[in-house]
């Protein structure tokens, strides 16, 4: 052939035709699911319970249950009829998951007879050319957990009328798909019916990449007297199948899980935003020694989709704005009791400035709350003096009960500075007793009065007494003392006290 096109590494168009794939599948798709109800733990790990219609023929036979999550454990498959209960059994069970992936197709098809198909440049008509696959151009690598990565490591390698040709040009023709690849994940099942027909059953499983958290959005009055929040649950699914229609309940709590023999290797990705309209949404029971929300309605939940409803809100909240000085710098705390350093004069001497501010608030009906409140990110904002709403910092609460208080760390006070200095430092008894006096001051620049509570940790040893305070303190528990100061405008306060440790 004259004018031979042109060669461009890696242009070629993968097809297949299925004409054959009928004879490669096991045997025929049954198990349609009917309807599908989704619990969802905030550990990775969601329960998938599902009705679907089989269809079984008497005696031992195949049955292909389609639809199933790529991240699906398959050690925990239970499987009962409805329709008529013990009528049928599953013998065997195999999880298939070997997907259709161009790499893979090739696979099936090195050391044989493949067409391309070509174009005349001149008369613009196809033609084809076939010649034998060498090398696919692509490498296969595992994974954690077994599953297999592709990467492009060149060009495909193909013998094509006694020559060798890189990156061939063309459109690859394969004439069937191989068995054993499919389009989507299945459970394939060896049954034993005792009777023909159709029946309804109920399958349940646990599964992987199938998620929830709690997210939280709070706007703060202007004097940090009462807040609004909005508690969002963000559910992604990246488990591989999309469940429409679903019934949705949420776990909350520390569930435990062996991890081990539960996690799989399986690829994130993208996700997209939903957002759903605010509704009275969710109904909270107590499931063991958790916390369970059930949707009062049903959704669709799409594959590789991150979807947000609306858990709880509460308005005029009561809050306090709350400035704690916790002056000892934090290298020294990792030190706490340690016997090497604890005469050492020179060590903890360093202090930390910074005055940190807390937003503190009740989760109880009083404050329109009063639902447990799950785990999460709490984002906190306050109008400026244009009324727009400016972003003032972020805290994560953990699981939190009702009539429990929740305490937001937003970051450190500008207008208010602590100092901490050793003031001085003795020891007796051959080292065995050791005196410390330390001088607290918390400067305010402020135009108003603050409340500043100054925390001080005795941490040379655990058997320490306070010999003399300049102030009222409280003893937190054994390693922390508190001692709250009233700072007037744009002026300071001091607070100074003897420990003494002994061993």
């Amino acid at each position: 052939m004259k004018n031979a096109p042109k060669r461009c590494a890696a242009a070629f168009v993968l097809a297949a035709s299925l004409v054959a794939a009928g004879a490669a599948q096991p045997a025929p798709a049954s198990g349609e699911r009917l309807s599908v109800d989704l619990t969802i733990y905030n550990q990775n790990l969601s329960l998938i319970r599902e009705e679907r219609s089989f269809s079984f023929g008497k005696g031992v036979g195949r049955v292909i249950v389609p639809d199933i999550p790529a991240t699906i454990d398959g050690t925990s498959v239970h499987f009962a009829t409805l329709t008529d209960a013990g009528s049928v059994r599953v013998l065997e069970q195999n999880y298939q998951y070997d997907l259709v992936h161009q790499a893979k197709l090739l696979e099936r098809y090195l050391g044989k007879q493949v067409e391309f198909v070509r174009q005349d440049p001149e008369t613009k008509k196809d033609f084809s050319v076939f010649g034998k696959l060498l090398s696919t151009g692509y490498v296969a690598q595992p994974n954690y957990g077994g599953a297999m990565n592709y990467g492009m490591t060149g060009g495909m390698i193909a013998e094509i009328g006694g020559k060798i040709e890189i990156s061939p040009v063309g459109r690859l023709i394969l004439p069937s798909l191989p068995e054993g690849l499919i389009l989507r994940p299945q459970l394939e099942w060896v049954v034993n019916s005792s009777r023909e027909g159709n029946q309804k059953a109920e399958i349940s499983y646990l599964a992987g990449q199938l998620s929830w958290n709690c997210n939280y959005v709070a706007l703060l009055e202007a004097k940090g007297t009462s807040l609004d929040l909005t508690g969002w649950v963000t559910l992604t699914n990246a488990s591989g199948t999309t469940f429409r229609n679903a019934g949705l309940k949420l776990v909350a709590g520390d569930v435990n899980i062996v991890r081990k023999d539960f996690d799989r290797a399986v690829g994130m990705s993208k996700a997209t935003l939903a957002a759903e309209e605010a509704a009275p949404q969710f109904k909270q029971t107590d499931l063991f020694e958790y916390k369970l929300y059930t949707l009062q309605r049903r959704t669709d939940l799409r594959n590789n989709e991150t979807k947000q409803i609306e858990l709880t809100s509460g308005h005029d909240i009561r809050s306090h704005k709350v400035f704690i000085y916790d002056g000892l710098s934090d290298q020294w705390r990792y030190w706490h009791n340690n016997y090497s350093y604890r005469s050492q004069s020179s060590f903890g001497q360093q202090s930390n400035p910074k005055v940190g501010v807390y937003v503190t608030f009740r989760n109880d009906e009083a404050s329109g709350l009063g639902l447990p409140l799950p785990k999460g990110k709490v984002r906190v904002y306050q109008r400026d003096d244009d009324g727009k709403e400016q972003f003032i910092g972020e805290d994560e609460i953990d699981h939190t009960p009702k009539d429990e208080e929740l305490r937001l760390y937003l970051g450190n006070a500008f207008d208010i500075v602590g100092e901490r200095v050793q003031k001085d430092f003795k020891s007796y008894s051959g080292g065995r007793v050791v005196e410390e006096t330390v001088e607290i001051t918390v400067r305010n620049h402020k135009k108003e009065t603050v409340e500043v509570q100054v925390y001080e940790h005795p941490w040379r040893w655990s058997q320490w007494e306070i010999v003399s305070a300049s102030g009222q303190w409280t003893k937190v528990d054994q390693s922390t003392l508190r001692f709250p100061l009233r700072v007037g405008a744009e002026g300071s306060q001091v607070v100074r006290y003897t420990v003494r440790y002994s061993w």
